[in-house]
């Protein structure tokens, strides 16, 4: 059994040791509550990118891919392809 010296638990019970505890105790509920709303913030952010980004650049990379395979096939066969001719009003 430990025995406390009296000046220790007077130290220990004062209100300076008291709410340094409370702010302290404050603080890291606070931290948590930061990062966990971080996590949620972050796998939205993240889905939503999967969701609705994703297949807009599988979309346009496809759409490039038509375009220079048609250029190329115009380029075989001689004729200008639809890109290369001249806007007319």
């Amino acid at each position: 059994m430990v025995k406390r010296l009296p000046s220790t638990s007077r130290v220990s019970e004062s209100p300076v040791v008291r709410r340094t505890k409370e702010a302290a105790s404050d603080a890291v509920f606070v931290a948590k509550k930061l990062l966990r709303s971080t996590g949620k913030a972050a796998w939205i952010a993240g889905t939503s990118f999967l969701i609705l980004v994703v297949p807009l650049i599988v979309a346009m990379d496809r759409e490039q891919q038509i375009n220079e395979l048609e250029s190329q096939q115009a380029n075989i066969l001689g004729t200008p392809s639809s890109h290369s001719l001249p806007l007319t009003n």
